[in-house]
């Protein structure tokens, strides 16, 4: 979600939000050069996310192709960031319900690292948790670099530049 808010903010329509029954989700519709985009946080848990996306993809008329998911990754550092296209859920519900919704898992992906827990730290508590102060800082230059890449893979994209391969296209990581 901080991702999209960062997006929105940089395509100047934060304040554009709004609540679109169709798809239980908070929805905002904006033109980039040759790009239509459907930013998009659902409103369900994550564990049953999937019927949002699935919803927003019928109403907006998207293909499975179309579908940029956004989302944490516990197996990378927090800073690291990567897209990769299609690809199992491993292990995050909210990609497993989109998977499930969709029929498919041939959308995009960013995962934006966060990191493991340390410790005796249960992964639920630690997802669901506040970044620590010492973190905040760093959080700050990973929202801005993914809205930016992510925003530079969609035009490329619609603009026919990209050749995303199966799997990673590479990490990233904050200056």
């Amino acid at each position: 979600m901080a991702v999209l808010n960062q997006l929105a903010q940089k395509l100047n329509i934060a304040e554009q939000w709004k609540a679109d029954r169709r798809c239980c989700a908070d929805v905002t519709i904006t033109n980039v050069e040759e790009a239509e985009l459907v930013l998009m946080k659902p409103r369900r848990l994550m564990n049953i996310n999937g019927l949002s996306v699935a919803s927003a993809a019928e109403t907006y008329n998207l293909g499975v192709e179309d579908i940029y998911l956004v989302h944490d990754d516990l197996d990378k550092p927090l800073g690291k960031m990567a897209i990769k296209l299609g690809g199992s859920a491993r292990g995050h519900n909210g990609v497993r319900s989109c998977i499930s919704s969709l029929h498919s898992d041939c959308m995009v992906r960013l995962r934006v690292g966060i990191g493991r827990p340390v410790g005796e730290a249960m992964v639920d508590h630690y997802v669901l948790g506040r970044f620590a102060s010492a973190e905040h800082e760093v959080l700050q230059r990973v929202l801005e670099q993914a809205a930016d890449l992510l925003l530079e893979h969609i035009l490329q994209r619609s603009s026919g530049k990209d050749r995303t391969p199966p799997g990673n296209k590479g990490d990233r990581t904050p200056h």
